[in-house]
């Protein structure tokens, strides 16, 4: 059988590893910095590859591996772009069910995916280019309550920052944040910070195949996160497709767009004061929490690999809807603020984490999980002999 090889790093990469071999599928993994995929019991080296992503390129590695053929899953806008810069002899050996190089450039850059919007009749928030530091001035008398600096290159700027996007207090700072990033090497777009908490973001999952057939569609509902301004989901549960039908509908017009094959995940928020979702970005690749979406039945990632290799690829006739999912550490956080607001009380907050899934765990592949959980202690126990007013 042909196996699938993930590609990249992170919870993304795990969930991919295990949902392929829920299905039966022989997986191999090159990874960028080893993270929690390394430590399933699923992840094996690709035979004869030399290196990882982050200090041999793409081509290299798979140029130097013994297998015969294998398809890709990427799991990174960084592999995405490497996928479709292979040569055309290693791009038959190794195929994938990704976009083409401008489609994945439309969708990861924001600059490209602002443009994109502008022609389309799709609710979105106000963004707005900055080339250079004088395109500032055009909000000049403008007050920046509602407005934020986000980057055009989203998975660079958070790897250096640790951040998605910069919230800024007026035009004094605006200048000098965007002096900063500029100067080391990042464009930015400013954009309408979309009114509204955290839950009222939703997210909608899917998979289009080789001939731009929309074959899943999976939607969540983001319940808490942090940061809180520009973090990742830390809960969140499953919803019917019928309570996004207008995100449903604005995503497919993007898909249909751009000519889009592969994974996808959406992300949308309800603006509060015009009932509208607003679409704020697309990642054309595995998503972190893609275990998920296939725990509740929507496995994208077996997908990808039967349309990558010209395989028929089945639709999901439904999915499970109300199954919540907890990411415990990011979770605490996000409790930690919500308590100090009073927007949250300890009792619903234990009683939101009964029963719902945890990304990490998972009784078939225990190791991953308890890796993070002793390094996550040894952290906090570190902290708190060390005292000071922030121990846990």
């Amino acid at each position: 059988m042909t196996p699938a090889v993930v590609v990249g790093s992170g919870l993304g990469a795990l969930g991919a590893l295990r949902l392929l071999r829920r299905a039966g599928i022989p997986t191999y993994s090159i990874p960028a910095t080893p993270s929690h995929e390394s430590r399933s019991r699923w992840a094996r080296a690709v035979p004869g590859a030399r290196g990882n992503l982050a200090s041999t390129p793409l081509a290299e590695i798979l140029q130097g591996c013994s297998l015969e053929r294998a398809a890709l899953i990427p799991c990174s806008d960084a592999v995405l772009a490497a996928i479709a810069r292979l040569p055309p002899a290693l791009a038959a050996r190794f195929p994938s069910s990704t976009p083409s190089a401008d489609a994945g450039a439309v969708l990861t850059r924001k600059d490209k995916f602002a443009n994109l919007l502008a022609t389309l009749d799709i609710p979105h928030p106000t963004t707005i280019v900055i080339n250079e530091p004088g395109d500032l001035e055009r909000f000049a008398d403008t007050s920046f309550t509602h407005l934020f600096l986000k980057p055009v290159d989203s998975a660079t700027f958070m790897r250096q920052y640790g951040v998605k996007g910069c919230r800024v207090r007026d035009m004094a700072d605006a200048r000098r944040q965007l002096t900063k990033v500029h100067g080391e090497g990042h464009r930015v777009v400013v954009q309408e910070y979309v009114a509204g908490p955290g839950s009222n973001h939703y997210l909608i999952d899917g998979f289009v195949d080789a001939v731009g057939t929309v074959r899943a569609l999976f939607a969540r509902r983001r319940l808490r996160m942090y940061p809180p301004d520009f973090g990742d989901s830390s809960h969140m549960v499953s919803v019917p497709l019928s309570e996004v039908e207008p995100a449903v509908a604005a995503l497919r017009t993007i898909i249909a767009a751009v000519g889009y094959r592969g994974i996808f995940s959406g992300e949308f928020k309800r603006d509060e004061r015009d009932g509208l979702f607003k679409i704020l970005e697309v990642n054309a690749r595995v998503w972190i929490y893609v275990e998920f979406a296939g725990r509740c039945g929507v496995d994208v990632c077996t997908m990808s690999y039967r349309d990558a290799l010209g395989m028929p690829v089945s639709e999901p006739r439904t999915y499970r809807t109300g199954v919540r999912l907890v990411s415990p550490y990011t979770d605490l956080a996000a409790a930690r603020y919500a308590w100090r607001r009073r927007e949250l009380t300890a009792g619903a907050w234990l009683r939101s984490w009964i029963g719902a899934q945890q990304p990490t765990f998972n009784i078939s592949d225990p190791v991953p999980a308890l890796k993070e959980w002793t390094e996550i202690s040894g952290r906090m126990l570190r902290r708190a002999l060390r005292g000071g007013p922030d121990s846990p």
